[in-house]
This record gives structure tokens, sequence and C-alpha cells, in this order.
């Protein structure tokens, strides 16, 4: 919501092939979600190549397939700054 919000707001569209989850806190910071290996795995079979993540979630990366981790591009951050600076054009 947060990054649609952005692109809304600046005009800057969401790159194509970038997914997203996190909960973001008022002050912007991200914060860690449950669910990342489903939530990857529905990204991978939607066709997203990009995934930005709470940076306290990368641990859990370790538990999507390999074959899944290789095909995608994991982006780990802690504020939502980094999210809209990889998310929109």
């Amino acid at each position: 919501m947060t990054t649609a919000l952005a692109s809304l707001v600046t005009g800057r569209p969401v790159k194509p092939g970038v997914g997203m989850t996190g909960e973001v806190t008022l002050q912007g910071r991200v914060l860690p979600i449950g669910g990342l290996k489903q939530k990857v795995l529905a990204a991978h079979r939607a066709g997203l190549t990009d995934v930005v993540m709470p940076a306290d979630n990368e641990r859990n990366l370790d538990d999507v397939p390999e074959a899944v981790r290789a095909a995608m591009h994991f982006h780990p951050v802690h504020d939502v700054r980094e999210v809209l600076a990889i998310a929109l054009t």
C-alpha cells in the first residue's frame, strides 16, 4: 500500500516484476513478517523476478528451495526509503 500511494503521488510507476512484503511503521521502518517462504513461492509462480522484503526476514530465505532462490533477486530492506528506491522507476 505504501509503495502504491508513493507511486500515485509521485507519478513514478512501480517497476514490473517487483513484489514486496513487510509491514511499515508510521516512522517508515520495515518490520518482519511471517510466511516468507509461501510469499516468495507465490511471487515466483506469478513470474516476479525481484522481491523486496524485511531485512529481519533474511534468515528465512533458507527455507525457500534453491531453484527458486537462484531464479530471483532478493532485496532485504530496513526502511521505506530503501523500498521506494528499489521499487519505483
